[in-house]
């Protein structure tokens, strides 16, 4: 992998891995809700289930999934109707620990098994997969890279949006700030959502 191969990498994971979706505004939710330790294993499980999903992808699974519109809309159907009872449960907490981890049932396991239901991952390890290592004579070589690279990004985009919501969290416990930032966090949960039907 050349220079300006990687650095188109770098510029890919960036825009994608701190752009908003369900990961980043789960991170938040989860440290504004419950602490940045309680959002640790969230923010861990990300890069986790992410890591897994590429090497599925890279195996060849990817292809199955764009091969089969079927399985293709089966992930996004299961995906919608996660974030969708993710952003309802999240949308109710009023109070500090109400709507944290234990509320939502998002914790480490949960955390890697949204990756497989995220359309944007998907999306991701695909084009990481066709643009950087598919029908490569280094091909192996190349996933070495691409994979710790995408991993470190997952896990510093996450603890960056935790620390975001753990920073928060005294401001949030006056009054109804908490109510209101859930639901505005559950909202960009419905929009994730809605986006995941457009793709």
């Amino acid at each position: 992998m050349n220079w300006q191969e990687f650095t188109a990498l770098l510029v890919l994971a960036t825009a994608m891995s701190f752009s908003p979706g369900p990961n980043t505004t789960l991170s938040t939710a989860l440290a504004a809700n419950g602490g940045l330790p309680r959002a640790m294993r969230f923010v861990i499980a990300v890069p986790v289930g992410w890591t897994l999903l590429l090497l599925l992808c890279a195996a060849g699974v990817g292809a199955l999934v764009v091969a089969a519109p079927s399985l293709r809309w089966a992930i996004k159907a299961f995906g919608v109707g996660y974030l969708l009872w993710l952003a309802w449960k999240l949308g109710r907490g009023a109070s500090l620990g109400q709507a944290d981890g234990a509320r939502l049932n998002v914790g480490f396991k949960q955390g890697v098994l949204l990756q497989f239901l995220n359309i944007k991952a998907w999306l991701l390890a695909l084009t990481l997969v066709a643009g950087w290592i598919a029908g490569q004579p280094d091909a192996l070589r190349r996933l070495a890279i691409v994979a710790p690279v995408m991993l470190l990004y997952a896990f510093v985009s996450n603890l960056t949006y935790a620390v975001a919501g753990a920073l928060l969290r005294h401001w949030l416990a006056q009054g109804q700030r908490l109510l209101w930032f859930n639901r505005l966090m559950g909202a960009v949960l419905v929009l994730t959502a809605w986006w995941m039907l457009s793709v």
